[in-house]
């Protein structure tokens, strides 16, 4: 590498175009730090000397138009240095120590962090994949540059697709579809985010692409004349309210038309018989005065209006959106936002750009990525599992959101299906934990109650109260699932150590021995030889059903019997039973084929990485259980069960009106909680019902059939199955 030049002394006559170019767009920075981009070119230049790309074309003119992109956000020169440089470390001689000595430790850092993200390779969100795409998406906590230089690395590589083959064309359209428009979205960039949507279409899909974008041209040119007289109506209203505006005719993509004709299952013309217009204002209050100018030209759609000014998107997006009926019966979109708004909402966390330090200002797209980024970062550090880690934020890369209030008056913004329970853990991990019921627009609802934009949110808690496995089925934010499911994990181990000590002492037992008469020392031999490093672990391996007790007793008294010179002492099988409360929820689940209840005869059955399967002893699946003998556990319901369990009732009644209502009464005075009713089989005169309910044992059951056969109504009511 040549000697560091001082940044006043570079050459650029002698430059070219492309690089004069780059020195006219970065004119914005101060005249040193445009010297400096020159020198970054020139040691790009050099490093990248006798490369090319697929096209032809020098290497270096890939990384100069990378940050031609980035400079038409206005970035800092370290970011734009750092793209000019940010295939160096990986493809060239130059090294991390003399970047730094030339350019700087930040730039060092980003063109690091950028070579890191390029040897990652996504074909679709699979567990293959998902450690690259956590490392990814940790870089990008890090410093945002690094993932605004790779996205516009990708936008480049993009726009030439053209020289790559038909195989790589695919699998990088593909890539971009699934993981790098998504991200551009949730960082507010949509300008980047629809022209990588678009490109990847066009890839991906060639045929529909150009069929779609003629049938827009053709479209287009049909309703010219009338989109002209709209956009006139509107300027002209405005300007007799006296607010300063620009109007804007805007046209759906090829990409949105195709996703909402997939998606919503509509027709090209029903998407292209909408008009589409955007107004520019010159601050937050215009904004509603224009709303008040154009509802007033035009009457508004009910329901159709948002504010997304009073309550911002999660990637900071601020606009007014509603719709109207137009003049020739089609609807109109109108958004109304400032021009800060319009800018943000294009360039998303690159809008204004000045990168400050965590304890800094930055405007409110920067602010919200870097919570979300923040809170990945969190939920990373508890989920063990790369897939799952993705599956959390798949969630949040996709978001349509609802926004919630809380009692003090704080906006909450969740994915749409979000729960009362989801909103809890938004609140705060313990808030989630603790929870028992919500207060919904001071209403009292369960946990599992489905949320609208709007709703004033308040949590209840109990101290006693912990999270269940069911909860895992209501909730649909990352957050919500990391927290229950570490909280299920903790839980789980405590039930498997304990429940595993008392199956391994019952296996002992039967051998005519006991873990205490098991030494230590071949104890411990035993547990380094099955790589292990405490005995809870053993303990918990064998009550999840990855280990069988009878074998680990069988090695564990041979290991001592060779310690002690002899055999293992062999005596009479006792069939004690292990008692259960029902209570072991962390290893314990029962069998939906039979929903086994306190006061059935059970048996267990030991199920690799789910521990013991409970089922009744009559259940038809019980015959081929028992042709594995090794993992049947003999046990049963002790005196003291709590909680309730599921069970199934098969109802025959006359089919008339109010019967269904008339049983569910029945039931509820029996004190059982309904989960679930459907029609079985019905015809004129009968029909069969199948309630799935909740009840403390088998004597409770039997005291809801006795009710519900009381009712006058019922032909027949028996437990299913039977």
């Amino acid at each position: 590498m040549p000697a560091a030049t001082h940044p006043e002394t570079v050459d650029t006559s002698a430059l070219p175009p492309y690089v004069l170019a780059l020195k006219e767009r970065v004119a914005y920075l101060p005249e040193p730090q445009v010297m400096r981009v020159i020198r970054a070119y020139e040691v790009g230049a050099q490093a990248h000397e006798g490369q090319a790309r697929k096209s032809g074309e020098p290497y270096i003119t890939h990384p100069v138009a990378v940050a031609g992109i980035l400079a038409e956000l206005g970035l800092d020169a370290e970011t734009i240095i750092a793209a000019i440089l940010h295939d160096t470390l990986e493809d060239t001689e130059l090294s991390r120590t003399e970047l730094a000595s030339e350019f700087g430790e930040t730039v060092a850092e980003l063109v690091d962090g950028v070579t890191k993200l390029d040897k990652m390779r996504f074909s679709s969100r699979q567990e293959a994949d998902a450690e690259s795409f956590r490392k990814m998406l940790l870089a990008m906590a890090r410093d945002l540059r690094v993932i605004l230089i790779k996205l516009a690395d990708r936008l480049h590589n993009m726009r030439t697709l053209g020289a790559k083959d038909a195989p790589s064309r695919r699998r990088i359209a593909s890539e971009t579809l699934e993981i790098y428009a998504p991200i551009a979205q949730r960082l507010g960039m949509n300008k980047f985010k629809a022209e990588l949507q678009d490109l990847g279409f066009r890839a991906l899909h060639p045929d529909r692409y150009r069929v779609i974008s003629e049938r827009i041209r053709a479209a287009l040119g049909n309703r010219r004349e009338a989109m002209g007289k709209i956009e006139a109506a509107l300027s002209t209203r405005l300007t007799a309210e006296h607010i300063g505006s620009k109007v804007i005719g805007r046209i759906k993509s090829p990409w949105s038309i195709y996703s909402k004709m997939r998606n919503e299952h509509k027709s090209f013309a029903q998407l292209m018989d909408v008009y589409g217009f955007r107004v520019v204002v010159d601050n937050a209050m215009s904004c509603y005065m224009a709303l008040g100018a154009v509802h007033s030209l035009y009457k508004p759609v009910d329901r159709r209006f948002k504010d997304f000014i009073a309550i911002p998107k999660a990637n900071g997006y601020q606009s007014l959106h509603t719709v109207l009926l137009g003049p020739f019966g089609a609807p109109i979109e109108v958004q109304i936002r400032t021009a800060e708004m319009d800018s943000v909402a294009e360039r998303g966390v690159a809008a204004h750009w000045a990168y400050k330090t965590d304890s800094g200002p930055a405007n409110s797209a920067q602010a919200r990525a870097r919570e979300w980024l923040s809170s990945l970062a969190d939920s990373q550090a508890n989920t063990a599992s790369s897939s799952e880690f993705i599956e959390n934020v798949k969630i949040d890369l996709f978001p349509d959101e609802v926004y919630l209030f809380t009692p003090r008056g704080d906006i909450l913004s969740l994915p749409r299906n979000a729960t009362a329970l989801d909103f809890a853990y938004a609140v705060h991990t313990d808030v989630g934990d603790h929870a028992v019921a919500a207060r919904v627009d001071k209403k009292l609802l369960p946990l599992r109650t489905r949320l609208e934009s709007g709703q004033l949110v308040e949590i209840i808690t109990a101290p006693s109260a912990v999270p269940n496995p069911a909860w895992l089925e209501s909730v649909v934010t990352g957050k919500a699932r990391t927290a229950i499911r570490q909280y299920l994990k903790h839980l789980q181990h405590e039930d498997a150590v304990d429940f595993g000590h008392r199956m391994l002492d019952r296996a002992l037992d039967a051998q005519g021995s006991s873990l205490d008469a098991i030494p230590a020392a071949v104890l411990d031999r035993f547990l380094e030889a099955s790589k292990l490093k405490r005995l809870e672990e053993l303990l918990s391996d064998i009550a999840l059903g990855n280990r069988m007790p009878d074998v680990v007793a069988g090695q564990l008294l041979a290991a001592r019997g060779k310690q002690k010179g002899g055999a293992a002492v062999q005596a009479p099988h006792v069939t004690e039973k292990i008692r259960i409360t029902g209570a072991e929820r962390g290893v314990l689940s029962f069998g939906n084929c039979c929903h086994p209840l306190p006061g059935d005869e059970i048996i267990g059955y030991l199920s690799s990485g789910k521990g013991i399967v409970v089922h009744r002893v009559e259940c038809p699946n019980v015959v081929e259980l028992r042709k594995s003998p090794e993992r049947c556990v003999a046990i049963e319901w002790d005196r003291d069960v709590q909680g309730d369990y599921r069970a199934e009732l098969r109802i025959e009644v006359i089919n008339r009106p109010g019967v269904l209502a008339t049983v569910a009464a029945a039931i509820a005075a029996a004190n059982s909680n309904i989960e679930n009713v459907e029609y079985v089989e019905r015809d004129a005169a009968a029909a069969t019902l199948l309630f799935a309910l909740e009840v403390k044992n088998r004597k409770h059951l039997a005291d809801v059939i006795r009710r519900v056969r009381r009712t006058g109504v019922v032909s027949g009511a028996y437990r299913y199955p039977l």
